[in-house]
């Protein structure tokens, strides 16, 4: 990430930065908040995250973003629930003349320049790999082919389509493979659990599911063992706790992760060196992980 950045900031200057998340209701959102403040600390700024109620509450999001403008942070750091939401409030920020910073679920590059807005630097991760990553172990461990599921987020977010569209495009190419199903789920547990339901029950032969988050991909265990249906695979994303213990204990096969720990710091680092004078073209990528039940032991302690 360092190589990525070009250079480190300079330290110790107090700057001020506020970070805006989608919601701590997800436990991957919880811990990054934790880890903006941990590398807060670290490099000497002050930082205060703000949040939506829920990962669906897209007005509530802006709302927040909107109190945050004239709060007097050198930059703002945000993720944004759907493509199109923050962009009044990133408007907003511009006019006052604050750098922002959009990491990971991206904004909607033409409707931001339709809307007159600009973003001054952008890190991320490759969600379109994050899909076909997962589909291809899927396909690995499906040596007769078969049938597989995806289980979406909400529709416009750009982490869930671009997951999504990844497997997707995997499954369709790959002879013998069928993508039997692609239901949105909007983020929601019980919708998830009740499209697993569903999904099972049209196809009794599905060899896997690919949700595009944990919490979904969790959803998806409870309804195969409340079906008493050891024989399918589960996928998700973020590698939270529950995951990590579901791949432990077999239920789930693997979730792609990420260091929140780097992701933060360097989101941070960029804001800096943007106060600090620097400009961002492209954007940063974060390398990827695929933890899956060959090699969970070796991620004790990931961070």
């Amino acid at each position: 990430m360092n190589e990525a950045l070009g250079e480190m900031p300079e330290t110790g200057k107090g700057e001020r930065i506020g970070i805006l998340i989608s919601s701590t209701s997800n436990e991957f959102w919880g811990t990054m908040k934790t880890r903006y403040e941990e590398a807060a600390e670290e490099l000497g700024i002050e930082v205060e995250v703000f949040e939506a109620s829920a990962e669906d509450d897209t007005q509530g999001q802006l709302d927040a973003l909107n109190t945050m403008i004239p709060m007097g942070f050198d930059a703002i750091i945000l993720s944004p629930i759907d493509g199109t939401n923050l962009i009044p409030g990133i408007v907003a920020a511009n006019e006052e003349g604050i750098p922002v910073i959009n990491l990971g679920p991206g904004v909607d590059m033409d409707a931001l320049a339709d809307a007159n807005g600009h973003l001054d630097g952008k890190i991320t991760v490759n969600f379109e790999e994050q899909g076909s990553t997962v589909a291809k172990d899927m396909i690995s461990r499906m040596p007769e082919g078969g049938k597989a599921a995806i289980l979406s987020g909400l529709e416009g977010a750009g982490q869930s389509v671009g997951r999504t569209n990844g497997a997707a495009k995997v499954f369709e190419e790959t002879e013998g493979v069928e993508l039997a199903a692609a239901q949105a789920c909007d983020w929601d547990t019980e919708k998830a659990y009740e499209a697993a339901k569903d999904i099972l029950t049209a196809n009794p032969d599905l060899k896997g599911i690919f949700a595009c988050n944990d919490n979904m991909a969790l959803a998806a265990v409870r309804a195969l063992q409340e079906m008493e249906n050891e024989d399918v695979m589960v996928y998700g994303v973020d590698y939270t706790s529950d995951a990590k213990a579901a791949i432990e204990e077999g239920t789930m096969m693997g979730s792609m992760t990420y260091s929140s720990t780097i992701y933060t710091k360097a989101a941070e680092e960029m804001a800096m060196l943007v106060i600090q004078g620097k400009t961002f073209d492209e954007p940063v990528y974060l390398p990827l992980t695929l933890v899956n039940q060959d090699n969970v032991s070796d991620f004790e302690g990931w961070r």
